[in-house]
């Protein structure tokens, strides 16, 4: 690599960006160059315009840089999305049509029909769909799932090669940090649970069939599986639990079942990205295991845990993911992302990107 890419993210000071300015120091590849958001954030220094909500303190070489407006013209590379949905429709648009490659954690984008939704150890070979955006320029949207998603498709897929699957029934508990900052009123959510979390079912229900499906005539063809979801916020930090059961296909014992989650070769095994786990499924004998708050930062957030693999009374086999919602689920994923489109060519300089144009 010549040089690091020039990063810009865009909706730098939520707690999305933020966790997004955490990861990405120090990272080998990547250096943030742009911080933007709002019109009401833009000039004001780092430290100023963001509420920092992070468990380390902001990056010294970052905390007095000024936060510009997000439109295209800031000096990076490609970009890295944490807006919220309500307006990164039109500024991830806007981007892309300017010419820069938009890594998004939004949700506006992942059902259209040329963006990859992407898991790069689910379906690597979906960012082909790169190559049948129109934006122009050299500018192209990929976008990561929906943070409980992410736990429960990652571990569908050694199911899915193995034995194929039919039918999913999951129930989450997902963290407070999910609803972002400042996020559910206290008074809500302590010594409580709320049995709903608008939206998250729909996304759960549809999104896995796209990342598990198939790429045919440069579309996805929907994987045929049916998921029925039922998820609810819990007073936790960090961690979305996940009580999984699965129709297989082709039959197997519990036992079958928890060695292929450790037996399975993920598809970027050897690629060496910076930010993939050395482990991808840390599966747990004991019966107390996974539990959100010893487990969600294995891997340094990357790691997806599972245990109680046993036998499902209703369907084939059951068990329980875990996964960090702001890490794997999110702003690490979509950096996980990032390094995969550079491994296969796709994210350039901008200089080169110029130059194709």
């Amino acid at each position: 690599m010549e040089r690091k890419y020039k990063v810009g993210i865009l909706g730098a000071t939520g707690a999305v960006g933020q966790k997004f300015v955490e990861i990405l120091d120090g990272h080998p590849w990547f250096e943030v160059t742009a911080l933007a958001a709002s019109e009401r954030s833009a000039g004001k220094s780092y430290r100023e315009a963001a509420n920092w909500v992070g468990s380390k303190p902001i990056p010294a070489h970052l905390a007095d840089k000024v936060v510009q407006e997000a439109k295209p013209g800031i000096d990076c590379d490609f970009v890295f999305s944490g807006l919220d949905a309500s307006v990164a429709g039109d500024l991830e648009r806007d981007f892309a049509q300017a010419g820069y490659p938009v890594i998004s954690n939004a949700r506006n984008y992942r059902m259209e029909e040329n963006v990859p939704l992407l898991i790069p150890e689910v379906n690597p070979d979906h960012t082909a769909l790169v190559e049948h955006q129109q934006w122009g320029n050299g500018g192209f949207i990929v976008t990561n799932p929906n943070c409980s998603t992410v736990g429960l498709v990652t571990a569908l897929r050694p199911l899915v090669d193995t034995f194929g699957v039919e039918l999913v029934q999951v129930t989450t508990m997902q963290a407070i940090s999910g609803a972002g900052y400042p996020g559910v009123p206290s008074l809500d959510i302590l010594g409580n649970v709320i049995p709903y979390i608008g939206g998250e079912e729909e996304k759960m229900a549809l999104e896995p069939r796209k990342l598990l499906g198939t790429l045919q005539n440069g579309r996805v063809q929907f994987a045929d599986i049916t998921v029925s979801a039922q998820c609810n916020r819990v007073p936790v930090l960090d961690g979305h639990l996940e009580c999984v059961s699965v129709r297989l296909k082709q039959k197997a014992d519990a036992e079958t079942v928890r060695r292929t989650f450790e037996e399975w070769q993920s598809p970027i095994a050897g690629y060496d990205l910076p930010s993939s786990p050395e482990r991808l499924f840390q599966v747990f004998d004991d019966p107390r295991y996974p539990q959100t708050r010893r487990h969600a930062g294995l891997g340094r957030g990357m790691t997806v845990s599972i245990g109680r693999v046993r036998p499902c009374e209703v369907l084939d086999v059951k068990f329980v993911v875990l996964v960090h919602n702001t890490v794997r689920g999110a702003a690490g994923g979509a950096v996980l992302n990032a390094e995969l489109l550079v491994k296969q060519g796709l994210l350039k300089y901008r200089e080169e990107l110029a130059a194709v144009a």
